[in-house]
């Protein structure tokens, strides 16, 4: 069998840019990615993969077995799009208004898809291998879903990779590191309960306003002076709602924001300071404050065999490899999937000039397409190795 490489790839590169071009005019949101988890199945089936469909909604699972090997590896891509309205000036933008694939889980999906055909054509692997195609990674929901629907018992996968392209890191840098790569994220809301009046005898009632704005401050003292400055810890209050008016001062105020951590005791100990700050700040103003905290997404960790096979077939397919990353601040659905068996998150370079450098989730983002081969390679030479087969 030859060595995997990005020039293994390469006659399907068009197949995979028609695709991705494809995906990318019609993009869906999370949970109602029908039309594109239906062209994935149908693709696979193409290409004579085992096709399991409605797993946690609309998640798609490929199947291909060789050999006698018993040992099963699972590679994961996302497929959902965003909120955002389009401004790119490429001649295939999206065709759905006020979506888009801006965050390229239309080249990850596609990435995969190649991967697959090509290990489907030439076998060069015994054992099974697992093609995930997730909903929903954008609120951290679809990896739940399709847990819960029984990914993990029914196909009963030994460990999990996935990819995700990095704007503004060079095309063919491949990233990653054991231990946390990618943060928790937690979203919060604060309640105030005050009394409202007239703006012009503020000392009638309790402003909720003021009871806020100490709060907000109070806040930024977790990450200022309670938690080390080496945790890398994150909150931020992002909005901030009242029912006052001109000349009303309000009696009640919502505010919402977003922490970020990249270990649960972290993330436990910000929760734990966020309720006594407002239990504080209540009784100083003799108000009502309810605190709710919510973990989105946990924080995604790296197993330490998983990253050192992982590293090893990027370095066959690219001089650009970096094994042992900085951590990201943004956070990941894919934590999910290595909280309940060993995997290995890795970032993908998608270029640093313009538009590949524009950041995720802007709305003139574009995932770079000579990237597609490259990461299909990764898949595919991370299966030959990871099963090799027994002659090889």
């Amino acid at each position: 069998m030859p060595e995997i490489t990005e020039v293994s790839l390469q006659p399907l590169r068009q197949m995979m840019v028609d695709f991705r071009r494809d995906l990318h005019q019609h993009p869906e949101r999370g949970f109602e990615e029908t039309r594109t988890a239906g062209k994935v199945a149908e693709a696979l089936r193409s290409f004579g993969v085992e096709v399991h469909e409605g797993i946690g909604g609309t998640g798609v699972v490929g199947v291909l077995r060789n050999g006698g090997g018993n040992r099963t590896v699972m590679l994961r891509a996302d497929m959902d799009a965003l909120p955002i309205i389009e401004t790119s000036t490429h001649d295939y933008p999206s065709k759905s208004s006020g979506k888009m694939h801006a965050c390229g889980h239309d080249g990850h999906t596609t990435m995969l898809l190649g991967a697959a055909k090509y290990l489907a054509e030439n076998l060069p692997f015994t054992g099974t291998v697992l093609f995930l195609f997730q909903p929903n990674e954008e609120h951290g929901l679809g990896a739940k879903a399709m847990i819960k629907d029984g990914l993990i018992s029914q196909f009963q996968p030994e460990e999990v990779y996935g990819i995700h392209n990095l704007p503004g890191a060079p095309l063919g840098e491949i990233s990653s590191r054991t231990g946390t790569i990618c943060a928790s994220e937690s979203l919060f809301e604060f309640e105030i309960f005050g009394q409202g009046g007239h703006a012009s005898m503020p000392q009638v009632g309790v402003d909720a306003i003021l009871v806020g704005a100490e709060l907000v401050q109070a806040l930024q003292n977790i990450v200022a002076r309670k938690l080390a400055p080496s945790t890398g810890a994150v909150v931020s209050v992002t909005e901030f709602i009242t029912d006052g008016q001109r000349n009303v001062l309000p009696g009640h105020a919502l505010l919402k924001g977003d922490t970020r951590s990249f270990t649960a005791q972290d993330r436990a100990e910000i929760e734990r300071l966020m309720r006594r700050i407002a239990k504080g700040i209540a009784t100083a103003h003799d108000v009502r404050i309810d605190v709710r905290f919510a973990t989105e997404f946990m924080e995604t960790v790296n197993a330490a065999e998983q990253v050192k096979v992982a590293m090893q077939a990027a370095g066959g397919i690219s001089d650009k490899v970096i094994p042992e990353r900085g951590q990201m601040s943004f956070s990941e659905d894919f934590g999910c999937l290595s909280h309940e068996i060993p995997g290995c998150f890795l970032l993908m370079g998608n270029g640093c000039d313009y538009p590949h450098s524009q950041p995720l989730h802007a709305s003139d983002y574009e995932f770079n397409e000579d990237a597609l081969t490259l990461g299909a390679a990764f898949w595919a030479r991370l299966v030959s190795e990871r099963l090799p087969k027994k002659d090889a």
